[in-house]
């Protein structure tokens, strides 16, 4: 079968300037699986709140990061692009959920170095299963490829969170920074609303209503973040030794009022140098490529959190990016390693 592969990752906006972010943050937050509200709703706050204000501060935000060859999630996807196209006969295309290059793009790449196309492997550049990461990325995917009335059929990567060879290579990611001397690593991951779980909830009564609902298995758990979270944190302590106090557990990114998942990544880096905690190292597990959240908010805001309220030496571990046993998974599953659902 003749095959071509897509890296779907999140996006970046095309420039640091205001007027590019503006555009950018408006496409991101206007998605009804990010903010999970009315149309009408949703514009008056996005267009009328939030973008005003937060254009001009996201801007900076990304200048403090932004390389010479662009942004560098964008840069980092298109290096794995490179990588794996090296390990793989089949085309390799990268796609964005948001700005350039769209899912019809990578498509239109892919048939023109293989005019025959059959099948295109889809894999979400997102481990772990969110309505406001990889379901709206695979469905923006799939929406794509209908409205293009393509005859190929896709094949899209389920998430990965549980998978050994995605485990052992973020594991082997941490492991070296393990061997300096340190008094906890965190465990961040992005934030998602409270809401957003009971929703994806689908027996209704399970996740943030039964007592330790992560640990009670549960069908729940098939589109649960928060378990697929913990899961991931649980296989990388057991994998790499951590004694127990030695690792903490939170999530970062909160937009808003409404309660998200806790603990908050920004509480915990402000109370732990108080417990002791003075030597930390940070991973961000739900991030495959370095970005703004683990680049910007994590390594610069996150590390002045800390080191204001007292901690001493403050180590961000890098994303998974170009580790030789990330690309090695990701050949696995152009292989067939991997559970994936169809498109036809």
């Amino acid at each position: 079968m003749k095959r071509g592969i897509i890296l779907m990752n999140l996006g970046s906006p095309d420039s640091t300037s205001v007027r590019d972010v503006r555009k950018y943050l408006n496409e991101f937050l206007m998605d009804e699986r990010v903010i999970d509200m009315s149309w009408l709703g949703r514009l008056l706050l996005v267009r009328g709140i939030i973008v005003p204000f937060r254009a001009p501060k996201s801007a900076k935000a990304y200048a403090s990061i932004w390389t010479k060859q662009g942004s560098p999630l964008i840069v980092i996807t298109k290096q794995l692009q490179a990588a794996l196209q090296e390990q793989v006969s089949e085309p390799v295309a990268i796609a964005m959920r948001y700005g350039t290059p769209s899912p019809r793009d990578a498509y239109e790449e892919l048939l023109q170095r293989q005019p025959d196309l059959e099948e295109v492997i889809l894999i979400p550049m997102y481990p772990h299963y969110a309505m406001s990461s990889y379901e709206t990325a695979v469905e923006y995917a799939k929406e794509q490829h209908a409205e293009g009335g393509y005859s190929f059929k896709l094949d899209i990567v389920e998430p990965y969170y549980d998978e050994p060879h995605y485990l052992e290579a973020l594991a082997e990611s941490i492991r070296p920074f393990l061997q300096q001397d340190y008094d906890q690593i965190l465990f961040s991951y992005h934030g998602v609303p409270e809401r957003h779980i009971r929703r994806g909830d689908i027996t209704g009564s399970h996740c943030l209503k039964v007592a330790n609902c992560c640990d009670v298995d549960s069908p729940a758990h098939k589109q649960c973040y928060r378990h697929q979270c913990w899961f991931t944190t649980k296989k990388m302590v057991e994998y790499l030794s951590i004694p127990e106090g030695k690792w903490g557990f939170s999530f970062q990114s909160r937009l808003g009022r409404d309660p998200w998942l806790q603990p908050y990544t920004a509480k915990r880096l402000e109370e732990l140098p108080g417990e002791g905690v003075k030597k930390l190292l940070v991973v961000c597990p739900a991030f495959v490529s370095d970005c703004l959240e683990t680049l910007e908010e994590i390594a610069e805001e996150g590390k002045e959190e800390f080191i204001h309220a007292g901690g001493e030496e403050f180590t961000v571990i890098p994303c998974l990016n170009l580790h030789p046993m990330w690309v090695n998974t990701l050949v696995r599953y152009v292989a067939g390693g991997v559970e994936t659902s169809n498109v036809s």
